[in-house]
Order: C-alpha cells, then structure tokens, then sequence
C-alpha cells in the first residue's frame, strides 16, 4: 500500500511540475515582449532545452531583426538544431546567418558549422555522395575564407575524412563490377562489367592519387585486365593478354612487397602460355 501510495505521489509531483513548466512556457510564447521572449530563450538554449529555444528563435529572428541581438538570435538557432540532431535545416540557418552578417561576431563559426552540419549528414559509403560533395565544398569554403582559424586542422581532418567515403565509394563499385565479372552487360560502359571495373579504378586513381588505397585499386584493375583476356574473343585474346601481363608486372613493380605478389607472377605465368603460343595479328 505504502508503495503504491508513493508511485502515485511521485507521479502527481512530475505531472504537476510538467504542467507548470508548459503553463510558463505557453505564457513567455504568447508575450508581446520580445525582449522576454529573448532571454527566455537563451536560458532554454543554455539548459539544453532546445525545442523550446527553437519555438521563440523561430519567431525572433524576425521580429529582433536589425536590432542588437539580431545576430546572436540566428546563430543561437542555427547551434540549437544543431544541437538538436537536425542538421540540414542547422546548415540552412548557418548558411543565412553568413550571408546575413559575413562580418559578424559568429561568422567564422557559422561558416565551419555549415560543413560540420553538412558532415552529419552524409551517408555510407555505398550510398549516392551527393551530401558528401557539398560537406567538402563547404569545408573547402571556409578554408579559403578563414585560412588561420583555430579550426583548421578540424576542417582539415574532415576533409580527408569526406574524401575517403568517395574512395570507399569508388571502390565499392569496382569490386562490385569485379564480382558480376563477365555475366551480365553493362550498357553504361559499353561492355562487360570487367571493363566497368577497371575504368572505375582507373578514374579513382585520377581522382584521389594520393589515396591510400591505391593498391586495392591497382590490384582490381590487374585481376580485372586477367579475366577479360581470358573470356576474350579469339581476335582480341593476344592484345589483352599483353595488356593483362603488362598489368601485373607494372603492379609488382610498384607494390614489390605486397601480399598479392605471387598472384601476379601466377597471372604472368598464364599469360605467356597464351601469348607464347597464339599467333600474332596481321597488320
């Protein structure tokens, strides 16, 4: 009894406190006076109470406009939906309140949380980038704007970060061609998805030469050359063979260490038992 007793007081003191904290609320959000409005807000946005920081700051930042806190209001809302987890409207009032104040008090800081923001928001590797390439452009921005910022090594650091998802990405997508193999028709590329495999690579190591994913790359492309050779037509097998052998000397000249070594020394030994053995092609 005495234990149901103080379930129940416990919830009436909760429901009470619940109702006068919404009751005070209700009453600071129909106030004519915004400046109270104001300092409630940033008392919530302190308290971590972002929700209801959001609620006033929405409306502020019209009605404070051009006066002294105008600022200070739409920064405040851009870091509470940050704070909030919601991250592309965040990147949105970011982006307003550098193009409002691109000298203001928390220009720098907006401008690094427009790509933070836009950072949150990008998916996994094997998923479309296109949130990806707008988080380095942002980042990109803010260097070229703030080149002495404390934040630099953090924007930095993201930077590299985004631009490993897009080698992931990339290379997500060679192994995937890699592993259709010659099945199924690739129409983007006109040919099969070997072909799809080592064009992918290939653009990969264009793009990102300094990736450290480099041999990965190199060692799809090598594979790739080998079994497009083999499931050649009888006209193009000496040319690719060729190639495919060319492949993976030039791959153990680069990576004379690697794991993947005595592949390519199997790959050459069959190369040449077709190359060694076809006849030449006629001019």
């Amino acid at each position: 009894m005495f234990k149901r007793m103080r379930k129940f007081l416990l919830f009436y003191i909760l429901a009470t406190l619940l109702t006068s904290c919404t009751s005070e609320f209700n009453k600071v959000y129909k106030s004519p006076d915004n400046r109270f409005k104001y300092e409630y807000a940033k008392e919530c946005f302190a308290n971590g109470k972002y929700t209801r920081a959001i609620s006033l700051l929405q409306e502020l930042v019209t009605t404070m406009k051009g006066t002294e806190n105008a600022q200070e209001c739409l920064y405040m809302l851009s870091m509470a939906q940050y704070n909030q987890g919601e991250y592309e409207t965040a990147a949105e009032y970011f982006k307003k309140y550098y193009s409002s104040y691109p000298r203001g008090t928390y220009a720098e800081k907006a401008k690094f949380y427009v790509g933070q923001s836009l950072y949150l928001c990008t998916p996994e590797p094997r998923l479309d980038q296109t949130d990806t390439y707008d988080a380095i452009k942002a980042f990109q921005e803010f260097l070229d704007l703030f080149p002495s910022s404390q934040l630099r090594p953090v924007a930095q650091q993201k930077l590299f970060d985004l631009q490993e998802k897009l080698v992931r990405k990339e290379l997500y997508s060679a192994q995937l061609y890699y592993n259709l193999g010659g099945y199924f028709l690739n129409s983007l590329h006109g040919g099969n998805n070997y072909e799809a495999c080592i064009i992918t690579a290939q653009n990969a190591l264009k793009d990102f030469p300094y990736t450290d994913r480099r041999e990965d790359f190199a060692l799809l492309i090598m594979k790739s050359k080998f079994e497009l050779a083999q499931q050649s037509v009888e006209e193009k097998k000496m040319e690719r063979f060729q190639d495919a052998e060319d492949e993976c000397y030039g791959f153990i000249n680069e990576y004379p260490d690697s794991k993947n070594k005595a592949l390519a020394e199997k790959y050459i030994a069959k190369c040449k038992v077709f190359t060694q053995h076809l006849p030449a092609k006629e001019d």
